[in-house]
């Protein structure tokens, strides 16, 4: 009997007319009628951009993004591929691009469990997927946002880093980073920078600034669709 191996997916969606923009923020909140029917869906969230390039309280009212955890391969090939909320997103979108993530490392919480949890022996290849999460707390929020605009600069002057965006569940208070990275070593180059970077890791952890936070790398498995800003098919390697 073959071994069932749940399958992350993250999805990135480009809307150009007002209509494809109006209906996708309409839908932070309308989709989740949808996606709650999915069969083989264990795991999921709704997510706006920022205009920065990781944590940012600036809305981009252009990309929006869906994380999934399924059953299976073949739940996540079936759904992206066939169910309503997809193909909707899909034909209003300018743009679309859906990675096949595995976890790798993962620690921390989010929604009070480990959505990424380790089933099986999955190795690390390249590119590096590196994803965090937090949840900030409302009392910190004035000293938290002051620290993001140097951060946010920093990894956007950052040679190596190939693809980096920030998504948001709900903004300026439930924020991720999504950056893909051509090694290990370059990602955690620029976490030891001596820099606003570990200036602020030092701050929250000093302070406790998070009521929730989460770690996760990962290894891609696959691509569908194509995003302007990188070509994932090039920089796939073991």
């Amino acid at each position: 009997m073959e071994k069932i191996i749940k399958t992350i997916t993250i999805s990135f969606f480009r809307f150009q007319s007002i209509f494809g923009k109006l209906w996708a923020f309409s839908h932070m909140g309308f989709s989740h009628l949808y996606m709650r029917r999915i069969k083989g869906l264990q795991f999921y969230k709704l997510f706006g951009s920022g205009v920065g390039e990781g944590f940012t309280p600036v809305l981009n009212p252009n990309v929006y993004a869906i994380m999934a955890v399924w059953d299976s391969v073949t739940d996540a090939d079936r759904n992206i591929a066939n169910s309503s909320i997809f193909k909707q997103y899909k034909n209003r979108s300018k743009e679309n691009w859906t990675l096949y993530l595995k976890p790798t490392r993962s620690w921390g919480s989010w929604d009070k469990r480990n959505p990424f949890e380790i089933t099986d022996d999955h190795y690390q290849t390249f590119p590096v997927v590196a994803l965090t999460r937090a949840t900030i707390k409302t009392s910190i929020l004035l000293k938290f946002w002051k620290r993001v605009p140097d951060i946010s600069k920093t990894i956007g002057l950052n040679k190596n880093v190939l693809f980096k965006i920030g998504l948001g569940e709900i903004p300026w208070f439930h924020q991720v980073t999504f950056s893909i990275w051509p090694n290990q070593e370059s990602m955690d180059e620029f976490a030891r920078d001596h820099g606003p970077h570990r200036e602020a890791i030092k701050a929250v952890r000093k302070n406790n600034w998070f009521k929730e936070e989460l770690y996760a790398r990962f290894a891609i498995d696959k691509q569908i669709g194509k995003w302007p800003e990188i070509n994932i098919s090039k920089e796939l390697r073991e």
